[in-house]
């Protein structure tokens, strides 16, 4: 195949093109990426039956959707005659093969959540894209972003305790980990985390309400969804007296932000997510 290069990815070596036009992303943060990038995806695998994030629905217009994750549409990506298939481990049996069938496919990022920081994935598709001058720039606006915030903290960052929790009606409570992308970030920053969140792990789980002081800190970032379920749930946690005992809603330092972005993984997401640390951490000190 001209016009080409060879790149070597989790399945082998594969030649994709020099500059591919027809891109399918079939994971949420390639396409949120891709985009970053400047490419536009011409299709996407999405979770069903939820709405794009809000950082992300002014940029997907004419963006088709092609099932979701777990089960991509293969007739409908046929049809689309792509000239690239960028997936993730995730969902690499049974489709591998057959997506290399349909165009060159790529697999970008690792199975294991642990292994990888939320950038890899980002430099990774950067390569494959040939958007290394997009990715060094964009790479370079998070660190002059990071940094700033760390000016505009000074010694507290040293001093404040940050946790990140979350809950809904199946998964009940749970925090996130120094591993999270949401742990990283708060990691480059150096401001602290409360003893249950530290460690090498992505999330704690099952956290019971006896045990709420688990997501107690200086600070508390309370990732909301938007299910009508997981409104309940929340709004019933917040009837608990041991949520009105917690320290960082006693002192008004319990925030609810979105967790469409707060839990993903691309540089769009990680831009949200500064956005809300500089409004909750500077501008509301």
């Amino acid at each position: 195949m001209e016009n080409c290069r060879k790149v070597q990815h989790l399945m082998g070596e594969t030649c994709v093109p020099l500059h591919p036009r027809r891109v399918v992303t079939l994971w949420p943060s390639f396409l949120a990426n891709s985009l970053a990038l400047g490419i536009k995806p011409i299709a996407t695998a999405y979770d069903s039956g939820l709405p794009f994030p809000e950082y992300l629905r002014d940029k997907v217009d004419g963006v088709e959707l092609i099932g979701s994750v777990n089960e991509p549409n293969l007739e409908n990506i046929l049809l689309l005659k792509p000239d690239l298939i960028l997936a993730h481990p995730y969902v690499l049996n049974p489709y591998y093969k057959l997506l290399s069938r349909i165009a060159p496919t790529v697999i970008i990022g690792s199975s294991d959540v642990l292994t990888r920081r939320w950038d890899q994935d980002l430099l990774d598709l950067a390569k494959i894209l040939n958007q290394e001058e997009s990715v060094n720039k964009l790479m370079k606006e998070y660190w002059l972003r990071i940094e700033k915030l760390k000016q505009a903290l000074g010694d507290l960052r040293h001093r404040m305790q940050v946790s990140v929790a979350s809950t809904n009606a199946l998964s009940g409570i749970w925090a996130y980990g120094e591993k999270s992308p949401v742990g990283t970030i708060i990691n480059d920053i150096n401001l602290q985390r409360p003893a249950s969140q530290k460690g090498n792990f992505y999330y704690i789980e099952n956290i019971s309400e006896e045990r709420l002081s688990d997501i107690d800190g200086d600070v508390l970032f309370f990732l909301s969804w938007g299910s009508k379920t997981a409104k309940e749930a929340l709004e019933k946690l917040q009837e608990k007296p041991l949520w009105r005992q917690l320290k960082a809603v006693q002192q008004n330092k319990a925030y609810i932000v979105d967790g469409s972005h707060w839990h993903d993984s691309d540089i769009m997401a990680v831009n949200a997510i500064l956005d809300d640390l500089f409004k909750y951490l500077v501008n509301h000190s």
